[in-house]
């Protein structure tokens, strides 16, 4: 545990110190586009912020291979691979952010870098199913890794729309992929220093180390460059953690097996609010008979600013749902306590409704206090004509 507290302070520290450097960086390159009409915040911000993220996870990718206890973990191509795809989808990032690509152009960046990680062995074996465990071939687990990856990125560049919010989620969903896979070593005896632990642990760490100069007001952006490389890396744990797992065991786990189940759930569970207001603009623009990429103010995020919530508000209140989802999944994966874990989800979902609700609860409230008012007023007035 000691050198993966190591490796997440790195990773906050080099991330949070180069920000500065590449905020004035990004501004001297000319990553500073104009505000448009989707936009939240009023003035222009430089993009470009994951480039310091990137130079973060390499730092502490690089520092954790020397400790003592970890290096066992770097005996394989792996971390390579994902050093390369972090480079390759970094680069798409910066053109992207700097001059603008158009979607296909994009995408074949995506699955490039997605390529490559699957060439290094960041591959689906199986997949997990009711009753049974689909083995993959080859091909199938080569194509089934690739768009599992590019559409993890490209939920986690969807989910970039305040200050904060995808850093803030993705730190949600790291830390839960490291208590899930922590507390099942422990419990199944697995090798504690692993792979997927420590990719975990680096990305919290670079998204905390981040968020210290992105959540509102942001004073730079992640921008795509960002975006793109910690839905890689989500997604590269996503996929080795269910690797660490034998197929043929599942059925040995408790809460019938869905310790196994979580690693292809988690990431869809963490960014379900994300990929539904995705579904919705996709239907909503459809329906109106415009592009599916056509932007709008009907996000998710805007409706919050729109019931009354303040910027930092609305993104707190995000991160909470995402915790709420992420924990509570773990918790039924590795307790056997179901009936207590959906007890204490129920509530602390409940008070969130609560707190979302509360705005317009209160604007209820002042416009009834003000109508109790002019009445009285009026009552008053017709007792006493001047």
């Amino acid at each position: 545990m000691r050198e993966y507290a190591l490796t997440f302070i790195i990773a906050v520290a080099v991330t949070h110190l180069l920000t500065p450097f590449v905020r004035r960086a990004a501004i001297a390159f000319g990553a500073t586009p104009p505000v448009r009409d989707r936009d939240v915040h009023t003035e222009p911000i430089p993009r470009l912020g994951g480039v310091a993220m990137y130079g973060g996870f390499a730092a502490a990718l690089l520092i954790s291979a020397q400790l003592p206890h970890l290096q066992e973990v770097f005996l394989g191509p792996t971390w390579r691979g994902l050093l390369m795809a972090g480079g390759v989808i970094t680069v798409v990032g910066i053109v992207d952010d700097r001059w603008g690509m158009d979607p296909i152009s994009k995408l074949a960046g995506q699955i490039a870098a997605a390529g490559i990680l699957v060439w290094q062995g960041v591959q689906l074996l199986w997949l997990p199913l009711p009753n049974t465990t689909l083995i993959l071939g080859q091909e199938l687990g080569t194509v089934l890794s690739v768009l599992l990856i590019v559409v993890t990125i490209n939920a986690v560049n969807f989910a970039d729309g305040l200050d904060g919010l995808a850093a803030g989620i993705v730190a949600i969903s790291a830390f839960a992929f490291f208590a899930y896979y922590y507390v099942v070593a422990v419990d199944k005896g697995f090798d504690r220093q692993s792979y997927p632990a420590m990719i975990a642990i680096i990305l919290a760490g670079v998204c905390v180390g981040f968020l210290l100069h992105n959540f509102n007001p942001a004073r730079v952006f992640m921008g795509d460059t960002g975006s793109m490389l910690i839905g890689l890396l989500l997604a590269s744990i996503t996929i080795t953690v269910t690797g660490q797992f034998d197929a043929n065991a599942s059925r040995e786990f408790n809460a019938g097996g869905l310790v196994v189940f979580l690693p292809i759930m988690l990431p869809l569970l963490v960014l379900a609010l994300p990929l539904a207001d995705l579904v919705l603009a996709v239907v909503r623009r459809t329906l109106a008979g415009k592009s599916p990429f056509a932007p709008d103010k009907k996000h998710l995020h805007h409706r919050l600013l729109e019931l009354g919530h303040s910027h930092a508000r609305a993104v707190l209140l995000m991160y909470l749902w995402a915790a709420i989802i992420a924990f509570a999944s773990v918790s039924l994966s590795v307790f056997n306590a179901p009936y207590m874990v959906l007890a204490v989800t129920t509530l602390v979902a409940i008070c969130a409704v609560g707190l979302i609700t509360l705005p317009r609860l209160r604007r209820r409230r002042t416009r009834a206090r003000a109508a109790e008012a002019g009445v009285t007023d009026d009552h008053t007035s017709s007792v006493n004509p001047g």
